[in-house]
């Protein structure tokens, strides 16, 4: 530990230390981890074996204008001739509504193109029909061109996770890859433009991107190079174009986190060393509350509050006596109707006061009877007597 430091510079520094191991910790093992596997979605910002971060690099240095699109498909533009949408794998949970099922649909009718993969890609599509999804998990199968058609030009045969008994729900798909049990792969029209349906996104993954014939197939699908935009979905794939889930994608809300640690020890060591100098706060030994917050104390310890009323009940006494000129012995009622007849107090309730006082000191109170209540009253009629004292002194000296 470095020499100079007192005791809270100490706690000071081992406190920050112990927090930044902490902070970095938990980035460690909160950052979620990447996607593989059967759940993982072909996404173009995954460079596992089952994204598709590779074709999508690689069409941008073949000249395509490819960019992700991570905004609703409600804010496509009109298709020019030659657009393309990609939609590989949407994920079950962001299954679209009913504006955006349309919108892929008015993109497609209004002379698009629409590439789809798998079967959740069902939920946007007409015609559509229901069959498995294989294991990706599988190793991809070969499947040959089931006709003659400029997408399967220069590809006779593809790689492809078998799917489930697919079958082509009308005589308007065209199958174009298949093995006689399944279909891999269909087009049909709709409107002015056309869709394709893969039944596995495993041609533009990074693992298979590279296999006989798919690479050929993927080009096929896309036309030539500057046709048109290529919108490449990521939006189905949970990632939305805000600059809140920007951040949260990147570590820049951990560095913001640490940054402001370093901020926080630099403002506390520097207020703690050359901030104002002042003594600290004390209390006075010589404060009347001490004295009776001690008093109480001691009369609470010893269980003698008839103590406390006795010394109130008498000094009351002996002031309103005085005052009245009468003995100090007088009857507690003979003083109580002087009083009142002096004072213009009732009568009554200060013969009761007066008489509970008496008695509370000398034997103490009833089982269960707070004496406060008896001195409050006392100290009541003290205050008065106290008021009506200075105001007979002022009648006097004027």
């Amino acid at each position: 530990m470095p020499r100079g430091l007192d005791s809270a510079d100490r706690k000071l520094l081992i406190g920050a230390g112990i927090f930044f191991v902490a902070l970095v910790a938990a980035g460690a093992f909160l950052t979620p981890p990447q996607i593989t596997g059967a759940s993982a979605d072909p996404s173009s910002y995954s460079s596992s074996w089952d994204g598709t971060k590779a074709a999508f690099l690689l069409l941008l240095d073949l000249g395509y204008r490819v960019s992700r699109w991570e905004r609703p498909p409600t804010q496509l533009p009109s298709p020019g001739a030659g657009d393309v949408l990609i939609i590989a794998n949407p994920n079950e949970a962001q299954t679209p509504t009913q504006q955006e099922r349309f919108a892929v649909l008015s993109f497609v009718e209004n002379g698009g193109r629409l590439i789809v993969t798998g079967s959740t890609a069902s939920t946007f599509l007409p015609e559509a029909s229901e069959f498995g999804d294989g294991n990706p998990h599988d190793q991809p199968v070969q499947f040959s061109a089931q006709t003659l058609s400029p997408l399967v030009r220069g590809a006779p045969q593809i790689t492809m996770v078998k799917p489930d008994d697919w079958e082509p729900s009308s005589v308007r798909q065209v199958e174009l890859y298949g093995d006689g049990a399944t279909a891999a792969a269909v087009a049909y029209a709709f409107g002015k433009g056309e869709i394709i349906w893969w039944a596995a996104p495993t041609p533009l993954t990074n693992r298979n991107l590279l296999d006989t014939g798919n690479l050929a197939f993927v080009l096929n699908c896309l036309g030539s190079p500057g046709a048109g935009s290529i919108y490449w979905d990521e939006y189905f794939h949970g990632v939305r174009g805000s600059l809140l889930e920007f951040f949260e994608r990147s570590p820049a809300l951990w560095g913001a986190a640490q940054f402001g640690l370093v901020f926080l020890a630099i403002l506390a060591t520097y207020s703690r060393r050359l901030g104002p100098v002042r003594a600290p706060v004390t209390v006075s030994r010589l404060s009347p509350l001490e004295f009776v917050d001690t008093l109480g104390d001691l009369y609470a310890s010893a269980k003698v509050s008839s103590a406390a009323v006795g010394i109130a009940y008498q000094r009351f006494r002996f002031i309103l006596t005085r005052t009245l000129g009468l003995p100090i012995d007088t009857p507690s009622a003979d003083l109580a109707k002087l009083a009142s007849e002096s004072f213009g107090w009732e009568q009554v309730p200060l013969a009761e006061t007066l008489r509970r006082c008496d008695f509370v000191s000398k034997y103490g109170p009833d089982p269960g009877e707070e004496p406060l209540p008896l001195v409050q009253q006392i100290h009541d009629y003290g205050a008065r007597l106290e008021i009506k004292r200075h105001k007979t002194q002022e009648g006097k000296s004027e």
